[in-house]
């Protein structure tokens, strides 16, 4: 990717056993856990806002962040521009949490969970993604609504999938409320708005604040709160596969014209309750069409403008063409391990035929729940039927080097060297995703995101150090 991309993964925390052993909350035991036993990063030894106090969170040696937020274990990615690297440093943090809780010895009582949803309160919990985009990008209202029109449609083939529908004291409602037993995606309740600032009260599917974390002269961040947290590695890839190169459709002035939605919050909504991938939409002009077809056509113009262009694209634009056959058939065990929700569905019909349960049974609520569990004991994720390539995929992006060397290639290598020097000293230090500060006065500012700073990093602890 000519483009720097990162994931934000918040995980729920499931304890099925009496804690007898403190108070403390188990996201921050774990956190704990991290940085004091294994050593994973530097603590913040200073208060980042009102909600992050010292100790709250801290940088990893892999470049990304792990911290507390509203009581949720969560983890930033380093800056990646490749797409396997971004899937790799997104299962990093899975393997850095699991092994916590196993050398904790709690893997038995306490789970997190890589899903969005709780059932029993109705809270939701995100998956956001942030692209980097060129500051000179024109957002035209036709260009800001085809995005909109492959955003609420790509949930066909990144959806994690979900059983029942948060209620309708839990969301804005939008006509007509429904009872549904499964649909596609578990964010698509929880969204009310298109494009909106704010992040915890009004979810929008586009996050507005201009907030670039480099220089923004030069580039801004696209912020998506649409998205899923996916089990499946490959499922990842393709949602910030196919976004990057309909990113760069935009910024090339080259997107569908035929796709805009008379209403994109609506559309996702519909389209994941619907629980298909040929579910009918509206769009701008009165006509019908299918999230499938929309997804068509974002495919086409992608070939025709981007087809040959580097290796990753041509593999993005084939399994972007594999997805959408699988989906075009109903091809449910085509699409094992590849596209989360269809692969929970398989397993849930066919557990419900052996047990003759209706889809409100609570059973069906806990294995949705076990099918996002990182453990590997206990996942039903991790027990599917996988084959061929995705299953091959699948096993590759899980990389031991991940958890804790950053990406050579962006500014999370020189962030790495100081976090691993800080770790090392004593000396004051404050670490940020665009400067590191270290000692008294010694700082050095790191606006471009796709340099690695190295020189400079080591050059500022030698400093520090006189």
């Amino acid at each position: 990717m000519n483009r720097i991309v990162g994931l934000e993964t918040e995980y729920g925390c499931l304890v099925t056993r009496q804690d007898e052993r403190g108070s403390e909350p188990w996201p921050s035991r774990v956190k704990n856990h991290l940085f004091k036993k294994v050593r994973v990063g530097a603590l913040d030894r200073h208060h980042r806002d009102y909600e992050e106090p010292p100790g709250n969170g801290g940088f990893l040696r892999n470049g990304g962040r792990i911290y507390l937020d509203m009581g949720h274990l969560e983890y930033a990615t380093p800056e990646c521009r490749s797409v396997s690297d971004v899937v790799a440093y997104d299962l990093a943090a899975d393997a850095m949490v699991q092994a916590s809780l196993d050398a904790m010895g709690v893997a038995d009582e306490v789970s997190f969970l890589k899903n969005n949803i709780d059932h029993v309160t109705g809270a939701t919990f995100g998956c956001h993604e942030n692209y980097l985009m060129r500051r000179e990008t024109e957002f035209t209202p036709e260009a800001l609504g085809s995005l909109l029109s492959f955003l609420a449609t790509r949930q066909i083939f990144s959806g994690a999938g979900r059983v029942g529908q948060a209620a309708p004291s839990e969301i804005e409602p939008l006509p007509p409320y429904e009872q549904v037993d499964f649909q596609l995606s578990q964010r698509a309740d929880h969204i009310v708005n298109d494009v909106y600032q704010w992040v915890q009260f009004n979810r929008a599917i586009i996050n507005a604040r201009d907030e670039p974390l480099a220089d923004y002269r030069k580039y801004r961040r696209l912020h998506l709160l649409i998205g899923d947290s996916n089990m499946s590695p490959f499922a990842t890839a393709m949602k910030v596969g196919t976004t990057n190169l309909v990113l760069t459709l935009l910024e090339e002035g080259r997107l569908p014209s035929n796709v805009l939605l008379q209403d994109a919050v609506y559309a996702t909504r519909a389209v994941s309750r619907s629980g298909r991938a040929d579910a009918r939409v509206t769009l701008y002009d009165g006509r019908g069409e299918t999230a499938l077809g929309i997804q068509e056509k974002f495919h086409a113009a992608s070939v025709e403008a981007l087809a040959g262009r580097d290796e990753e694209t041509d593999w993005v634009l084939e399994q972007w063409a594999f997805l959408l056959d699988g989906l075009r058939t109903n091809d449910f065990e085509m699409l094992i391990g590849a596209v989360d929700w269809a692969s929970k569905k398989w397993l849930l019909e066919t557990f419900r035929a052996d047990q003759g349960l209706e889809w409100d049974d609570p059973w069906l609520q806990s294995l949705d729940l076990e099918y996002h569990n990182i453990n590997h004991a206990r996942g039903l994720f991790h027990a599917l039927p996988v084959t061929g390539e995705v299953a091959e995929f699948n096993l590759r992006m899980r990389r031991e080097n991940a958890l804790r060397e950053p990406p050579s290639n962006t500014r999370a290598w020189g962030r790495g060297i100081a976090v691993e020097r800080f770790m090392e000293t004593q000396m004051p230090y404050i670490v940020n995703w665009d400067s590191i500060a270290a000692a008294d006065l010694h700082v050095l500012p790191m606006s471009d995101p796709f340099y690695t700073y190295e020189a400079e990093a080591r050059l500022l602890i030698e400093t520090a150090m006189l």
